[in-house]
């Protein structure tokens, strides 16, 4: 077990010393430093919280759709922002990295293990991937 734990230190070793984590660190700090996506992040959380508030009495509250639609327009005008959109992209790098490495160890270990993913598309199959499942119960879970 213990040489077990040493690898693990040494894989993530490994991976915070790669490019897609210090790209992903770079745009991390750029976008920390940013006052007008620091002023934005605030807006959204209010535009947020208020749509929050009219979710929960449902989409028949009267500021509902108002509510919904500010939160998008805030959430449109922080992606046009070039520092955080390539900030997305390196933590979707990073990401990507990531779950690699779990597929990777996971294989190693078995070819029916799931590896949890981010992706709302996951393109394996095997439980939870949208492929057949061979655990009998009609679904695993």
């Amino acid at each position: 077990m213990g040489q077990l734990l040493l690898s693990a230190y040494e894989i993530g070793d490994l991976i915070n010393q790669s490019a897609e984590v210090a790209e992903y660190a770079y745009w991390k700090s750029v976008v920390d430093r940013d006052e007008q996506v620091r002023g934005l992040v605030k807006k959204f959380a209010k535009a947020k919280e208020q749509f929050e508030e009219c979710e929960r009495f449902g989409r028949f509250h009267p500021d509902y759709n108002a509510a919904k639609d500010n939160v998008q327009a805030v959430q449109r005008e922080l992606n046009g922002i070039d520092s955080v959109v390539r900030f997305k992209a390196a933590e979707q790098a990073v990401d990507d990295l990531l779950h690699d490495v779990a597929a990777q160890i996971a294989g190693a270990v078995s070819d029916t293990i799931k590896v949890p993913s981010n992706d709302p598309f996951p393109k394996g199959g095997g439980c939870g991937g949208g492929g057949s499942c061979s655990c009998g119960s009609g679904g695993c879970g």
